[in-house]
């Protein structure tokens, strides 16, 4: 069966770093378009970084220089380096991966103070 699970959710002050950790079963991140989403309370869940099987990543704006993806294939796990957090940082993290639909960890929250 598909599963992705996450760690890496911490209370960090304003300006540390936290790597997120997902690791997968059921599928290979190498051969999977995969990424990284969350929800900052009040707001709907938003894409924060994305990796192809290319290698070709995306951010989205809020988080470029500060946020890097990146994937471990001899443990099938995806890592989100976050540098200078920021207290609108504060969220729910999940990782996220496409194999024949859109699979999804349980969540890890972030929270910046």
């Amino acid at each position: 069966h598909v599963q992705l699970v996450e760690s890496g959710g911490v209370s960090v002050q304003a300006g540390g770093s936290q790597k997120l950790s997902c690791t997968a079963s059921g599928f290979t991140f190498d051969a999977t378009d995969s990424g990284w989403y969350r929800r900052a309370p009040g707001n709907e869940c938003e894409l924060v970084s994305s990796i192809s099987t290319n290698g070709s990543t995306y951010y989205a704006d809020i988080v470029k220089g500060r946020f890097t993806i990146s994937q471990d294939n001899a443990k099938n796990t995806m890592y989100l380096q976050m540098n200078s957090l920021k207290p609108d940082d504060t969220a729910v993290y999940y990782c996220a991966a496409a194999v024949g639909g859109r699979y999804w960890g349980q969540g890890t929250q972030v929270t910046v103070s």
